[in-house]
């Protein structure tokens, strides 16, 4: 039996993991060493990569601006949250705004210095990082259109540090980037239109409160029409082996991703083809595996 005071660590700690989505977090460690090894470094072995201190380094600066992100638009969103997901928020109120703030300035420091153990230009590449974060909380995102386009452009941003770390620019990686930026985009669109009860109470600028529901689910069916043309255009130019699959699958997902848009009324509809988005990123992150399969062998053996 646990103590009163260690079920209140407990909760506290739970509620901790709850506010920087440490589940996400996780998965942002799988997919950037599935990027490093599939990707970014086929020619090294995996005890290689994995033994890679700067890369370990570069992941866990990664992590860390991604946590203290979550952290600062936590502490902003507080009221908002209360109205659009009352039982979460609930849970997240049992670390106070203060403690939230004094996690955020120590994770950011602690970002800094792991990411100097890299080089000066990590350094620099997580300080604006970090900055850009809070200025898109504190002020950019409650604008309409460049809100929902700074909000998916510092999602996918991380993943390029691990670029920059291997000086790897091919094509396949920037068109595959923005595939993934297109669906980042529709999330935020399904995330704006989820909370619109919240977004109105508190003037929050959105695509929906300003321009209406309408036009922000035409603005999903353009997104996703954009999107189902760049998918033609990797898998007509370049060799995606087995992951082609994937791709073939995400447009069946995308087209049921419409259908759904144009039907939901309530909240509840639309957190179901939020969950379906973030599950189309997640497949789309794991089946760079699909590239080259017979990698999994080599590099097991």
């Amino acid at each position: 039996m646990f103590t009163p005071i260690q079920k209140q660590v407990m909760l506290k700690l739970f509620s901790m993991f709850v506010v920087v989505r440490g589940f996400n977090l996780v998965l942002i460690v799988f997919a950037q060493y599935i990027t490093a090894i599939f990707i970014m470094a086929p020619n090294q072995s995996l005890s290689e990569v994995i033994f890679d201190r700067p890369l370990f380094a570069l992941i866990l600066a990664t992590v860390g601006a991604i946590a203290s992100g979550y952290i600062i638009n936590n502490f902003y969103d507080t009221e908002k949250d209360i109205i659009n997901r009352p039982h979460q928020s609930i849970l997240e109120q049992y670390v106070s705004q203060n403690t939230k703030l004094v996690l955020y300035f120590i994770i950011n420091f602690i970002v800094v210095v792991v990411a100097s153990y890299v080089s000066f230009r990590s350094v620099l590449f997580f300080s604006v990082y970090i900055f850009a974060i809070w200025f898109y909380s504190h002020k950019i995102k409650k604008k309409p259109i460049i809100g929902n386009l700074i909000s998916a452009i510092l999602t996918i941003t991380p993943f390029f540090a691990i670029f920059l770390y291997y000086k790897n620019y091919s094509g396949l990686i920037f068109v595959f980037g923005f595939y993934l930026f297109l669906v980042l985009s529709m999330r935020e669109l399904v995330k704006d239109l989820e909370n619109l009860k919240g977004d109105l109470t508190l003037n929050y600028k959105t695509i929906p409160v300003v321009y209406g529901e309408k036009v922000a689910k035409l603005m999903v069916v353009i997104l996703v029409t954009i999107n189902i043309l760049i998918t033609w255009y990797l898998l007509t130019t370049f060799d995606l082996g087995t992951m082609d699959y994937f791709f073939y699958l995400s447009v069946s997902l995308l087209s049921v991703v419409v259908v759904l848009v144009f039907l939901a009324q309530h909240q509840q509809q639309y957190m179901r083809i939020h969950y379906l988005l973030k599950l189309l990123i997640l497949l789309g992150v794991f089946s760079i595996i699909l590239l080259n399969p017979s990698l999994i062998l080599s590099k097991l053996l």
